[in-house]
């Protein structure tokens, strides 16, 4: 039987690859272990390629020939020379296949199709409904993203999966979030809910770990074999980076770092423990803190942003009237990241990370926000440990959630016909 890379290519199941010869199954497993390499890398040479997957020179150059005639590679220029000529560049072909990537939010989806190139076939979409803590808001999840794979001009039989980032304690493995989104029925999990309803296969993962893996793979801790990424949303979240992985836990609810108890006797959190630290470290803190300076008489000019109805403030607006010079928004970011910077101080105790990034709506409060995070952990950690850790503001935006989900994505993918191939 012939496994060819046809669009269909990433769906050959467990069934099919066993009626296959062990010859035709080890040379499928050779050109998906080939295809892993390249898509981790970006580009690479033969040399690199066989070194990597474990095969000779001579039989690498047939099957990258048999995927640049199927379409799935092509030839990238020539790289670097150590001695003689220079070497061919392989990388994946554009538009090979495409992923739905979706990042939910507390009040807001947004969602676009991607190619393996993580080139945007679409434009960013948004939704004004975000995730809720029982499964009532998928049905505009599935309206909307129908709508989105019906709009855009793809070959259907491309669409490999789709991917969704969210907040929460996700159990990647398990398909289940402990937090949101939970089914009525108990007899199916959140993906297998998910799955049946698209008919694609879908991979979920915690929004935090999203962005480390968009890091890591394209932003400021690419190369870096310790950092971490710290989330600052609604919420507060942590990503870490050690040794050049991303690290999960034993059930992928690492880096909860919002839900540390900061403060004693504080306000109650959301997650029924006083006191946790984003309680007075995180949107919610800002917004809530704003709100009651607002009550009691401060002068601001979130009066006027918020058209004088003090519910309506969220940190948005906050860190609006902080960038228009507004001494009071200033302030209650200041003690937000004072409080940030302790927490992140503990941190810098525990990982002694060469890199720190900041990421999340919070930042876009730039120097309001950094500049009392970073006097904190100059204050609340060791001057040794500290003083070769860098602390930045992540260059990806908002699209660490959207780019680290579709790389997790695209690995799950491969790493499942790998499986699939050795057994």
């Amino acid at each position: 039987m012939d496994i060819s890379f046809r669009p269909d290519y990433f769906s050959v199941d467990e069934i099919r690859l066993r009626k296959l010869s062990n010859i035709e199954r080890k040379k499928y497993l050779q050109k998906i272990k080939i295809l892993k390499y390249i898509y981790q890398n970006g580009v690479a040479t033969v040399s690199e390629i066989f070194n990597a997957v474990g095969i000779s020179s001579p039989t690498c150059l047939i099957l990258l020939h048999e995927l640049i005639a199927d379409n799935v590679l092509e030839k990238n220029g020539k790289g670097e020379s150590v001695g003689g000529r220079k070497p061919d560049i392989y990388l994946l072909r554009d538009a090979t296949f495409y992923i739905v990537s979706i990042d939910m939010e507390k009040f807001r989806t947004r969602a676009v199709i991607l190619d393996n190139n993580n080139n945007f076939i679409t434009t960013i979409h948004t939704l004004g409904k975000g995730i809720s803590k029982d499964e009532s808001t998928l049905t505009d999840l599935y309206t909307f993203i129908n709508e989105l794979i019906s709009s855009a001009k793809i070959d259907k039989s491309r669409l490999v999966g789709i991917g969704i980032s969210m907040p929460g304690l996700v159990d990647t493995e398990a398909g289940v979030n402990y937090t949101y989104l939970r089914p009525k029925s108990k007899e199916k999990t959140l993906q297998q809910v998910l799955e049946e309803a698209f008919g694609y296969p879908v991979f979920l993962q915690n929004d935090v770990k999203c962005a480390a893996i968009a890091e890591s793979k394209y932003g400021l801790a690419k190369g870096i074999s310790d950092a971490l990424v710290v989330l600052m949303d609604w919420g507060v979240g942590l990503g870490i980076i050690m040794d050049g992985k991303m690290r999960k836990g034993s059930r992928g609810f690492s880096g909860e770092v919002g839900h540390i108890p900061l403060m004693d006797e504080g306000a109650l959190c959301y997650c029924g423990k006083k006191g946790c630290l984003e309680t007075v470290a995180s949107g919610v803190a800002l917004a809530r803190m704003a709100k009651e300076g607002i009550k009691s008489g401060q002068h601001s000019l979130l009066n006027e942003l918020s058209d004088y109805e003090v519910e309506k403030i969220e940190p948005h607006l906050v860190i609006d009237a902080a960038n228009r010079g507004d001494q009071y928004a200033i302030s209650i970011l200041s003690v937000v990241g004072n409080n940030l910077g302790k927490g992140i101080a503990t941190l810098v105790q525990l990982f002694n990370p060469e890199l720190i990034i900041l990421g999340g709506k919070m930042a876009e409060a730039k120097q309001y926000i950094t500049i009392p995070i970073i006097q904190a952990i100059n204050t609340y950690s060791m001057t040794e440990i500290r003083e070769n850790t860098r602390i930045d503001t992540s260059e990806l935006g908002q699209d660490s959630c959207i780019l680290g989900v579709a790389s997790m994505v695209i690995n799950s993918i491969i790493e499942r016909q790998v499986r699939f191939a050795e057994i």
